[in-house]
């Protein structure tokens, strides 16, 4: 039996922006050349993508780090930098992706669930580009000395689980003949002996049936307390999740212990309901194996009694010889199709790699300020501490580029809201700089803003620049004699 993994952990990392170009256009007979820096590339993204071919995540149990490609700089005479190469990790159907807690590795949310072929995530985007002196002409700032940096790319850990895809799934407790089930139905050759939890991992098996065709999986046994954990119960419930139809597996002779089937098919039912309340409402086909014992006729009567008062259809079968295989097979053939087209039937035309998209920016758009001590106040948020990153703090045109661009966002408003005043400290990333109060800024820059907007935008920047037509005066006069000068 090959190996089966179904839950990891990864570290995973998109590549690097470039950064931006700062450069002037210096020809003959040109002698005011205009900006002409080019954009930094986009760092490549680690992609999750589902693969129907894939049935475990044994590639990741030994390899745990990933990196994406690094976007290149810039250049003058605007020629952008090259992109990354996005590094794309594929995965079985049915894996779910967790963001953890850098500290605890403990799951914090979940990123997206691959249910569907080739659906992809983006786990680790890659870091924006930087803008190139082009982009930050305006119509009082005809020279702007500055561009952008490119954005470190964030690294993370996260956690890929996977629950089985199958139509039907075999539960029961240990022993009741689950694994030679499936050997008849299908062409799985699972490791089956008389002893409890002999079945370590699930098994998958093609069951064909008359005009029917499904996939079931034949689950390791469940005891009283899985739903708590108890056993291997966590990692052997979560499979059954995935599953249309339950094909639940009754020993109809109580096995060594002598147990009472119908107290069995109680204490299972409610191990799924503990489990997930869902479960409990989930199709249910009842199966009393090992019919072909002699003297079960009477407890067969009774399992069946107790199956119909549930509403669940029940077949009594033999492993061994094959007795009752037939109809019961055709049975969830039959079931499997009707389940199949109401879903088919209810399934909305959704873009999942757009869902999926649409979450992880919301997420980085989302920012919050948090008070750390008296007087200093921490920002935090990806689209946030983006800017800061990919601002130059030795430029003064740059700096208060971020300075109006925080105004835009929210991020002055929020201050003021969290109680932050005039002269606190406000921390983002690793800078920290004194807050000097968002109705000051704004009058600052009200005088400008109307026609300080680019030539051409990106993220829906809008720089406006108090001091730009000072800067301007002196950048056109350095010009002349640094024009040429590109920043890679």
């Amino acid at each position: 039996m090959g190996q089966f993994t179904d839950i990891c952990r990864i570290n995973v990392k998109g590549g690097d922006g470039g950064a931006g170009c700062m450069s002037f256009r210096r020809e003959a007979f040109v002698p005011k050349g205009g900006p002409d820096g080019g954009d930094g590339g986009r760092g490549g993204n680690v992609i999750i993508q589902a693969d129907a071919q894939l049935s475990s995540l044994i590639d990741y149990r030994y390899k745990h780090h990933f990196r994406a490609e690094r976007g290149t700089h810039g250049r003058g005479a605007r020629k952008d930098g090259k992109n990354g190469e996005d590094l794309v990790l594929k995965v079985p159907m049915g894996t779910v992706v967790r963001e953890l807690d850098p500290e605890t590795q403990e799951p914090l949310y979940d990123i997206a669930d691959l249910t569907h072929d080739k659906e992809r995530v983006v786990v680790a985007p890659g870091g924006a580009g930087g803008l190139g002196n082009t982009h930050f002409v305006t119509s009082v700032r005809r020279a702007p000395a500055f561009a952008q940096l490119g954005e470190p790319a964030e690294e993370h850990w996260i956690e890929l689980e996977m629950k089985l895809m199958a139509d039907a799934a075999l539960v029961g407790m240990p022993s009741v003949g689950k694994s030679s089930l499936i050997a008849r139905m299908s062409a799985a050759r699972p490791k089956i002996a008389d002893y409890p939890f002999t079945t370590l991992v699930p098994n998958l098996g093609m069951v064909r049936a008359g005009e029917y065709s499904y996939v079931v999986a034949d689950v390791p046994g469940l005891i009283e307390g899985a739903s708590e954990g108890k056993g291997l119960g966590h990692q052997f419930l979560r499979h059954i999740e995935r599953t249309a139809l339950i094909l639940h597996v009754v020993d109809i002779t109580g096995g060594f212990e002598g147990r009472d089937p119908v107290e069995d098919y109680h204490i299972i039912n409610d191990e799924l309901k503990r489990y997930a309340s869902d479960l409990a409402d989930r199709p249910q086909v009842v199966i009393a194996n090992k019919c072909d014992v002699s003297g079960m006729t009477g407890r067969v009567e009774e399992l069946k009694k107790a199956a119909l008062a549930d509403g669940h259809m029940f077949f009594a079968v033999s492993a061994v010889t094959g007795a009752g295989l037939k109809t019961f097979m055709l049975a969830c053939g039959e079931q499997v199709a009707k389940l199949r087209a109401e879903l088919a039937s209810t399934e909305s035309p959704v873009q999942y790699d757009e869902v999926w998209e649409r979450k992880r920016q919301a997420r980085e758009r989302s920012f919050q300020v948090v008070q750390e001590e008296p007087g200093a106040f921490r920002v935090i948020g990806t689209q946030v501490e983006r800017l800061v990153v990919q601002t130059d703090w030795e430029n003064e045109e740059a700096v208060i580029y971020l300075q109006h661009r925080f105004a835009k966002i929210g991020v002055d408003d929020a201050l003021e809201a969290a109680g932050c005043r005039a002269g606190d400290e406000v921390r983002i990333v690793g800078r920290a700089f004194n807050y000097e109060g968002a109705d000051d800024f704004e009058d600052e820059v009200t005088s400008v803003a109307a026609e300080d907007e680019p030539a051409e935008s990106v993220e829906d920047i809008e720089p406006v620049d108090a001091l730009a037509a000072a800067v301007d005066e002196s950048a056109q006069q350095e010009g002349s004699a640094e024009g040429a000068e590109e920043v890679n």
